[in-house]
């Protein structure tokens, strides 16, 4: 079969339908889960280099070092977690029961949801392919993935990979672009997960809603970044700069635009200067750099950045790069905007690059009041030596996630839930939370021989009355 060959789309529900068939044959135990879980691990890890050298392919140039990280030891350290963790998952809940209805008991079971289906998207191919695919697995359900048509080469290794280690009516991959995709997010899954743009998201949402689909949905947007008064600069350049610049800035939860006080601008450009010369000398040699995906979002970025030198703005290019070169390999120099107003495109979309805009700010409640003006952020990002500031940060603005003096490192903790708010996302996922999200949690109440409802039935008099009475005093 030619793995990169689209699915024909007369072939989506008739797979769908073999998922489900061999769900409801055989739900998934525990016994089952912790062995898919551990093949997948060990097919996995021995299948790290062929993971890298596609992600290369892909990009072009992409830090093998951030591969390993970011699409590597994120599923490993996933799969563990799982495994670790499954038996007390699975185990029913005890649940009080009000005294009326003593002593009968409550509790909650959880119940796989049966077909999840998996959209996955370019930027990190592998961890947000596999690591919904683990929580789903974990649940008990069987998957349906499609992995984006913009990774060709990695979308034929996570095929390849899946093929190996799950039956075909456990876990099958659909391939293709936007037909495809639209079809797929058609299906009449038990549940559909999809990480991508807000406007996709949107019409996934928008195709699922006709069958009643529940959906997850972990979207984007403009993630800020507060730089209070006091915060040493030169550890927030540092931190940003890993955050901003990882993968080249195609990150969902990258910072998208910094806060700082009019002081400390200068200071900070500075500092963002330096992180740009001491970890990539030579950026455009650089092994660590990765390049933008495809030609689109190249020019996409480059429009970005030309929008906001024809408004007059403050244009600054961290590093030298040949037009030519750049534009031959899709390289985007780290680029600071100073001072964008609203209008500026670079503050209308989500950047998904390494272009950073830097606003100025006076008082912590004007950049409260800015970020509360705009859309509900994925992340949001505080650096503060004062824990009453942070605190007021914190109560006083709704972001999907926040990390407090430093970037993006809260998507690294298994036990917290990570998922977007408003159109930013909706659901969560890893660790427990994802367990729970491809999880029916089924309220069950066991009557006991004794039952007190016997004294709740017509004629409603005598003891029945005075009950009846005394609850609803």
């Amino acid at each position: 079969m030619d793995m990169i060959a689209d699915t024909p789309l007369n072939e989506l529900q008739p797979t769908l339908q073999r998922l489900r068939d061999a769900q409801r044959a055989r739900v998934p135990d525990y016994r089952q889960r912790v062995d898919d879980l551990k093949r997948l691990r060990a097919a996995f890890k021995a299948g790290l280099e062929g993971m890298v050298n596609a992600l290369q392919q892909d990009f072009g140039q992409r830090s093998r070092h951030e591969s390993l990280l970011t699409d590597g030891m994120t599923v490993l350290g996933d799969i563990d977690h799982a495994l670790k963790h499954l038996r007390s998952w699975m185990r029913s809940q005890r649940r009080p029961t009000h005294w009326l209805f003593w002593p009968g008991r409550s509790e909650v079971q959880l119940q796989p949801l049966g077909v999840v289906g998996v959209i996955s998207p370019w930027n990190y191919p592998v961890n947000l392919a596999l690591m919904p695919l683990t929580a789903a697995i974990a649940a008990g359900n069987h998957v349906y993935l499609k992995p984006s048509e913009h990774t060709p080469a990695t979308s034929r290794w996570l095929r390849q990979l899946l093929t190996e280690v799950f039956p075909a009516d456990r876990v099958a991959v659909a391939m293709g672009g936007p037909e495809v995709a639209a079809g797929f997010s058609a299906l009449p899954f038990d549940h559909l997960f999809f990480t991508g743009s807000t406007a996709v998201g949107r019409r996934v949402m928008a195709a699922a809603a006709q069958n009643l689909t529940p959906v997850t949905l972990e979207l984007g947007g403009k993630s800020p970044a507060i730089i209070a008064e006091g915060y040493p600069l030169g550890t927030a350049a540092e931190r940003i700069a890993t955050g901003k610049w990882l993968n080249g800035g195609q990150t969902c939860i990258a910072p998208d635009y910094l806060l700082v006080p009019e002081a400390g601008l200068e200071p900070l450009i500075a500092a963002l200067r330096q992180q740009v010369e001491t970890r990539y000398p030579d950026l455009a040699s650089s092994a660590d750099y990765t390049r933008i995906i495809n030609d689109g979002q190249y020019r996409r970025l480059c429009q970005l950045r030309e929008d906001a030198r024809e408004r007059g703005l403050q244009v600054i290019e961290l590093a030298k790069l040949a037009p030519e070169r750049a534009d031959a390999e899709r390289i985007v120099a780290p680029t600071l905007v100073i001072n964008p107003s609203d209008e500026a495109a670079i503050m209308r979309e989500e950047i998904f690059g390494p272009l950073l805009p830097i606003k100025t700010y006076r008082g912590i409640d004007q950049a409260i009041d800015y970020i509360n003006r705009h859309d509900r952020p994925l992340a949001l990002y505080h650096f503060d030596l004062d824990r009453r500031r942070t605190q007021r940060v914190l109560d006083r603005t709704v972001a999907g996630g926040v990390t407090v003096n430093d970037c993006v490192l809260h998507i690294a903790q298994h036990d917290l839930p990570f998922g977007g708010v408003g159109p930013s996302g909706m659901g969560h996922y890893h660790g427990h939370a994802g367990f729970l999200t491809f999880s029916k949690q089924k309220a069950v109440y066991y009557q006991s021989r004794l039952s007190s409802m016997k004294l709740f039935k017509p004629p409603y008099k005598g003891l029945a009355d005075f009950l009846v009475k005394f609850l609803t005093r």
